[in-house]
């Protein structure tokens, strides 16, 4: 198995672990707490089948995140510093290490922004949204939130969208920061190829492959990284795309949207977006998800002490 698809197995595999967590959700329970029209109680389809179609369209679009982030992250300087030594046979941990505390304390710094501005949009909200919004966050199991939004939504937003549209931009764009002439070199295995950035592997000939680099022994002595306000660009947008793919469910929950609402959505969640994009970009993937679970934790105790 090729590097690439090893990295994308050890981050499809936790991902996927977030999207089968919505079976916990009792979700012809969930539809019968939103607001029904006017013409009556909507018509489900059985529990089963709802289940399956809650799973299927977040699964799709997991893996698609995957893919391009396992075949564009490396070329423009975003990595997922465990999964990748992971997925090279080294020491995981030792990657894993340095993003737990940024990662924790990040995200409990987010977790407690978002509660705040709760606090403070709460008066300018519309009370029956109030009511439905909290007897909704007792219908989402912990589980759910952890390793929905540590895992499925990192991979999706930051992994995915953030690394594409880094990518993007700066190839339309030609912002490219200026990197040493390519050279050309054959190596024989893997523990030692000539690579002073990014990510290597050994295909089945001892040809070294990286992140953005050809299969024919071609390396860069060092990635060609988009200068940063491409990454800013690129955290803002997501961070902005994060908030915006919250508002469905508040209109679900509000019966429709309001310019309170949608401030407050919007303005609570790419919060956390820009916390987690900053991460992304600067510490690792995994920093990101840490601090993801670990906003999640603030807003389950402030769900717990009713705030």
């Amino acid at each position: 198995m090729s590097y690439k698809a090893r990295l994308f197995w050890i981050l499809w595999l936790p991902g996927m672990a977030g999207v089968l967590s919505f079976l916990l959700v009792d979700l012809s329970a969930l539809v019968a707490a939103l607001p029904q029209p006017a013409g009556g109680q909507v018509e489900l389809p059985p529990p089963a089948l709802l289940k399956l179609l809650s799973i299927i369209q977040p699964a799709v679009l997991m893996t698609v995140a995957t893919l391009v982030g396992v075949f564009l992250s490396g070329r423009i300087g975003l990595h997922s510093p465990a999964a990748e030594a992971a997925a090279r046979g080294d020491r995981f941990a030792e990657k894993l290490r340095p993003q737990i505390l940024p990662g924790v304390l990040a995200g409990l710094a987010a977790g407690v922004a978002i509660v705040l501005v709760w606090v403070i949009a709460k008066p300018f909200l519309p009370p029956e949204f109030i009511v439905k919004a909290e007897a909704f966050n007792k219908f989402m199991p912990h589980a759910v939130r952890l390793l929905y939004g540590g895992f499925t939504e990192e991979l999706l937003l930051r992994w995915g969208v953030m690394t594409f549209l880094v990518w993007a931009s700066s190839r339309l764009l030609g912002a490219r920061a200026k990197s040493s002439p390519p050279y050309k070199e054959k190596v024989a295995g893997f523990s030692s190829p000539p690579v002073l950035g990014g990510v290597a592997d050994a295909s089945s000939d001892g040809v070294v492959e990286a992140a953005g680099w050809s299969a024919d022994g071609v390396v860069l002595s060092e990635p060609q990284t988009p200068k940063p306000f491409y990454f800013i660009g690129a955290i803002a947008v997501s961070a902005l795309l994060f908030g915006i793919g919250h508002l469905p469910i508040a209109s679900a929950l509000a019966g429709g949207l309001t310019v309170p609402i949608v401030i407050f959505v919007i303005t609570g969640n790419s919060i956390f977006g820009i916390v987690a994009g900053f991460l992304y970009w600067k510490k690792g993937l995994e920093a990101a998800m840490i601090a993801h679970m670990s906003a999640h934790l603030v807003l389950i105790t402030a769900i717990y002490l009713a705030i």
